[in-house]
């Protein structure tokens, strides 16, 4: 039998197997070695402009996607029945990789406190703590807040780079904040329409006898649920001027829908035809070149 392979270093001989140890710990070191860089850290974990950071966003993007295949899969007893163990331990590690992210993201960042109070570290927080609560009694069903780790499947625009639709979804949330004192007018103007509606309905069919519309509250139910078209059936009135109220409000549903889509699409307009003033982008409002078709520091279309 041949005699394992040594490697000789001076006075000293290791054993390949001991070897193949040092090589196995030597990420670990490596890892030791990034949390001591605090900026290069930094720019892997909240950045994708390098190649390990753009590794580590798709990484925490399959991780996403996968927890949320469990989440689906668990609530399919026949499916959960024969993949329980499987589907647990990968709870389990998926929530552990999360824990060392958020863990990473409050340690490497120059304001954690900024960090942790913002959308995304809230979202984080929370698609985090779900497993932890389940050990809780009365807390069990808070394990399926992880579902909101889909709102961090947004930051694939930034490890893409796909700034056409970083642009579009820019413009649409511009037009819903500059139309949104227009549409909270007009949520008012259907409040007050609703509960003027459901005041008649009910003053029409509440006296009939085993009526449905028992008070003002089940009636303005009845209006809200009748003017936006869904119409459930569960509550219908019986008397001739109710049903003609009934016919009116379904038509003047169709037309109340409409508004705010009209609301936002004219505001989207005007927002497309803003051109920029001075050499200066109409997004950002930083200095461009007059000759640019897109601006260089975010992507807009000039």
């Amino acid at each position: 039998m041949a005699s394992p392979k040594v490697l000789t270093f001076g006075n000293i001989k290791l054993n390949l197997v001991f070897l193949s140890l040092i090589r196995t710990f030597a990420p670990m070191k490596k890892f030791f070695a990034l949390l001591k860089d605090k900026p290069r850290l930094y720019n892997i974990v909240f950045n994708s402009d390098t190649k390990a950071g753009k590794a580590f966003d798709i990484a925490v993007m399959v991780a996403i996607v996968l927890s949320l295949i469990v989440a689906f899969i668990e609530t399919k007893p026949q499916v959960m029945g024969r993949f329980k163990d499987v589907l647990t331990v990968m709870e389990y590690v998926l929530t552990f990789f999360f824990t060392i992210e958020y863990i990473l993201r409050l340690y490497c960042s120059p304001r954690p406190k900024t960090y942790a109070l913002s959308f995304f570290g809230i979202i984080d927080l929370l698609a985090t703590l779900p497993l932890y609560l389940s050990f809780i009694p009365y807390l069990s069903s808070a394990r399926y807040l992880f579902i909101l780790r889909v709102f961090r499947l947004i930051r694939i625009f930034r490890v893409l780079k796909l700034f056409a639709f970083i642009n579009e979804g820019y413009l649409l949330l511009q037009s819903i904040k500059l139309s949104f004192r227009k549409i909270l007018v007009y949520f008012l103007f259907v409040l007050i329409l609703v509960t003027i509606i459901g005041t008649l309905m009910f003053m029409v069919e509440g006296t009939q006898p085993g009526t449905q519309f028992t008070d003002i509250g089940t009636s303005i139910y009845w209006a809200i649920v009748t003017l936006t078209t869904v119409g459930y059936g569960d509550i219908t009135p019986v008397t001739i001027v109710g049903r003609l109220l009934s016919s009116i409000v379904m038509i003047l549903g169709y037309t109340i829908i409409a508004v705010p889509t009209g609301i936002v699409s004219a505001t989207m307009i005007d927002e497309t035809k803003r051109k920029g003033k001075n050499g200066r982008c109409p997004r950002c409002n930083q200095k461009t070149d007059l000759k640019a078709n897109y601006c260089k520091n975010c992507g807009e279309k000039l």
